[in-house]
């Protein structure tokens, strides 16, 4: 058992990454699926899909390279479980000056740091990725 399944999932994408792995296997939780949803929808992964193994759902996540180079080039974890890192909508953080995304869990989801201020709500962040 792990204390934190977030930094977890991000390590074995960015482990996979490094190993230049076609995919990824992470066990599944809601916040895991929004995640994968948002780096989907950002052009971060190819894509990803649930799986049912043996009674226990996974997160098959599909990697994506450009010209044999990786598109994430970073990935890492802003918020733990023994340091919460909460912003208002005015101090949302912009990743390498808007060429990344922070993900933000808010009062109306799990959303890009980008949408947060479009709505106008802050949150707690999640993660950075570029």
């Amino acid at each position: 058992m792990y204390t934190d399944p977030i930094a977890d999932m991000l390590t074995r994408v960015r482990n996979a990454i490094m190993a230049k792995h076609e995919k990824v296997e992470v066990p599944s939780s809601r916040m895991k699926k929004t995640i994968t949803e948002i780096l989907k929808e950002e052009g971060y992964i190819k894509n990803f899909k649930v799986v049912n193994d043996e009674g226990k759902e996974k997160i098959v996540i599909y990697l994506k390279y450009h010209k044999d180079e990786p598109v994430i080039h970073g990935i890492e974890r802003v918020s733990k479980p023994s340091r919460r890192v909460y912003k208002g909508v005015d101090e949302l953080p912009e990743v390498l000056g808007g060429y990344g995304i922070a993900i933000v869990s808010t009062s109306k989801g799990v959303v890009t740091s980008k949408k947060a201020k479009e709505l106008g709500v802050g949150g707690e962040v999640i993660c950075r990725v570029w």
